[in-house]
């Protein structure tokens, strides 16, 4: 029994499609679907008939904007399938996927190679510790160039990309790859979709032996039996190397890369065998780690290591990992939610455990027992009943009413908080209200909706004006949301032209501040007294905390807080609520209400009181010590900045040139590829409101840019000025 379950385990693959932009990721899905007979009719984009792009918002925007997932079987493996959005704003739905798939197929174009947005899907892969294969797509196209694509690879993204395949053909020519394993010809002729074996063309044949040569080489030197056999044979068998790059592949320390072109069918068979070959299966990959649900597990709360909401790390009791095992206890991670006509879909992936329909499980986000009423197979917009969901699979349940994009969900006799997918903070801010009064709480309950099926909507109302607020990624972002409002709900709203959301951040800091709440109104007091030093977070070193972003801005982001309390001053649990209460300030910052980010907070020294101190005490202390330091330091506005990528014809560049540093953009690269300069600069956010239309303008619609976020930079208006 336990050698069947492992078997079924071994052949799953859970993986994602990355790319940037219209590299060609919906039309790979499409064609895998096509491949393995999930479908009988080849999908397209430009049509509005593919099966992931199901949206309507997607097909006549012809890009993808919802993670879509689906499922096929191939060679007697089960692949389990998400395509991801290429556009920078909806970067939060391929966060969410990552975290919950042991595979990837990052796709390139063959003309381009590298692009802004593989880069940030490519860190996105590589902080979740996701081993990928690359697949070099449209090598049909002019200008294709395989060599190139790997080269900016390599130079880019810094992995050893090894090419297994060798293209036969160029461009409109292309008709085949050379398998440089079996050395045998892979071909595909307009109208057959099945590949044709054969021997390697005569005029391929030196080369094709001189990069099977370089790929036994490159993987000798990083794999030791492959470097044993190497030695003592002079060369590699087939078998030898294909089991040495599934072992580098799972360890990321090569890149295997295969080519094609998705839309004429051809190399799709040879990217599913490596997919089979090289990814990994959920036995592959290390048991998911979480906290242990202490609350949950009826356990209580105490000062031993526990959180404050009775979560600890695993170690004892129900805590720990969660091994790829049907029969351990059950644990999953929502990472999506959806709205559908038929109930609310809830996508997990089973990381542990059985699971099927009307048992009881533990949804750590609500603190609550759940039923589930179905569970769901899930091809795209479509869905097939199943009688169970086992580990490994990426399923969707119906019935949960309370569980969110990042909720754990588990035995309740087995507790465990799984650690959910980091959420961005938005950028873009835009106002919102129903064109009638009568709309006002239908439009309430749409955007609460929104909020939770996409973490990355905040939704909120100004202080001051009492507007409703949105905020999200990008200006596309908002569009589609205030779109999806209009078209689901009939409902008209008002939209306000977009802002940016901007920081507020620490020049020069304060030391020795001290502060003393005291509060007594009868029965139990309150005394909580405390001494802070606050800084620059890029002050003094390396720095830990949760800053993100400060490799790729101008400036630091995050927060950091250190106790430099000797002597037990200041007992723990109050040094916990008073970093608690310092986090709680961090809302609103002196200069104009902004977050504020990029701060070091030192606790340097306090003092309590024997029957009056609390950690309600020295949280109230942390919070209105820490406004009061801000109050006294240098304080810096900051605003979003991009790094934009215009590719323009070259006889227009000098004006976009021009227009990029009116937008107070500042070049940082330029070169000429196919006859289009490609300029790369750094502008802030707020000056690329409505730039598309202008770049059509410009360059009579032959220029296309693309964005992604860099970080925080100084706003111009803010020089280092004395806080209020």
């Amino acid at each position: 029994m336990r050698n069947h379950l492992d078997r079924q385990l071994r052949a799953v693959r859970n993986l994602g499609i990355l790319a940037h932009v219209d590299a060609g990721k919906t039309t790979v899905t499409e064609r895998i679907l096509y491949a393995t007979g999930t479908t009988h009719k080849r999908g397209e984009v430009h049509d509005g008939t593919t099966v992931t792009d199901f949206d309507p918002q997607e097909r006549d925007r012809g890009i993808t904007i919802f993670a879509a997932a689906v499922s096929c079987d191939w060679d007697g493996h089960r692949v389990n399938l998400i395509d991801t959005p290429g556009h920078v704003d909806f970067a939060d739905e391929v966060e969410r996927a990552l975290r919950v798939l042991d595979g990837a197929v990052a796709v390139f174009d063959a003309v381009a190679g590298v692009e802004p947005q593989s880069e940030s899907v490519w860190r996105q892969a590589d902080r979740h510790g996701v081993p990928r294969i690359a697949f070099v797509n449209k090598l049909d196209r002019s200008g294709a160039d395989l060599d190139a694509a790997v080269k900016s690879i390599r130079t880019r993204l810094h992995p050893v990309p090894l090419a297994v395949q060798l293209p036969i053909g160029t461009e409109d020519r292309f008709t085949g790859v050379v398998d440089l394993l079996r050395m045998r010809a892979l071909t595909w002729s307009d109208g057959n979709d099945t590949a044709v074996e054969g021997e390697v063309p005569q005029e391929l044949g030196e080369e094709a032996l001189r990069r099977r040569r370089l790929l036994e080489e490159a993987v000798a030197e990083r794999h030791p039996a492959a470097l044993e056999e190497f030695c003592d044979r002079g060369t590699l068998s087939a078998q030898t190397l294909s089991a040495a790059l599934r072992d580098l592949t799972r360890t990321s320390d090569v890149l295997v890369v295969l080519c094609g072109s998705a839309y004429r069918n051809r190399g799709i068979e040879p990217l599913l065998d490596a997919v089979v070959a090289y990814l990994p299966s959920p036995l592959d990959v290390p048991p998911v780690s979480g906290l242990r649900d202490a609350v949950a597990a009826g356990h209580g709360t105490d000062h031993g290591g526990h959180a404050a909401d009775g979560r600890t790390r695993d170690g004892d009791g129900d805590g720990g990992e969660r091994p790829a095992d049907p029969e351990a206890p059950f644990a999953a991670l929502a990472f999506k939610v959806a709205a559908t006509a038929t109930g609310r879909l809830t996508y997990l992936r089973v990381y542990s455990g059985t699971i099927e329909k009307g048992d009881l499980v533990w949804e750590s986000g609500a603190r609550r027992t759940e039923r589930i009423g179905r569970i769901l197979r899930v091809q795209a917009d479509r869905h097939a009943r199943l009688d169970r969901a086992v580990a490994g699979d990426i399923v969707a349940v119906v019935g949960l009413k309370s569980a969110r994009a990042g909720s754990t969900l588990c035995a309740p006799e087995a507790p465990v908080v799984l650690e959910p997918p980091g959420v961005p903070d938005p950028v873009v801010s835009v106002a919102v209200e129903p064109r009638t009064t009568a709309d006002a709480d239908r439009l309430a309950s749409a955007l609460a909706r929104l909020a939770e099926e996409d973490p990355s909507l905040v939704v909120r109302t100004d202080a001051e004006t009492g507007q409703t607020v949105l905020s999200g990624m990008g200006e596309l972002h908002l569009e589609v949301a205030v779109e999806k409002i209009r078209r689901s709900l009939g409902l008209e709203v008002n939209v306000g032209r977009p802002r940016v959301t901007y920081r507020e951040t620490v020049a020069r800091g304060v030391s020795g501040l001290v502060f003393r709440h005291v509060k007594q109104d009868g029965g139990a007091g309150q005394f909580a007294h405390v001494i802070l030093d606050v800084e620059p977070l890029g002050a003094g070193g390396a720095h830990g905390g949760d800053g993100r972003g400060g490799a790729d801005g101008d400036v630091e982001t995050g927060f950091e807080f250190r106790s430099a309390v000797v002597g037990g001053r200041v007992p723990q649990e109050y040094v916990r609520a008073v970093e608690a209460g310092c986090r709680d300030a961090l809302a609103e910052g002196p200069l104009g209400g902004h977050p504020v980010t990029g701060v070091r907070v030192t606790l340097v020294d306090g003092a309590t009181h024997v029957k009056d101190s609390s950690e309600t005490a020295f949280r109230t202390a942390g919070r209105l010590g820490f406004r009061e330091a801000l109050r006294g330091c240098a304080m810096v506005l900051l605003e979003p900045v991009v790094e934009v990528t215009v590719t323009v014809p070259e006889d227009v560049v000098g004006g976009v040139l021009g227009d990029l540093a009116g937008r107070r953009g500042r070049i940082t690269d330029s070169t000429v590829r196919g006859g289009s300069a490609v300029v790369t600069a750094t502008v802030p956010l707020a000056e690329l409101f409505g730039y598309a239309t202008r770049l059509r303008s410009r360059t009579q619609g032959r220029g296309a840019f693309t964005a992604r976020p860099t970080g925080y930079a100084p706003a111009p208006s803010a020089a280092v000025v004395p806080a209020r």
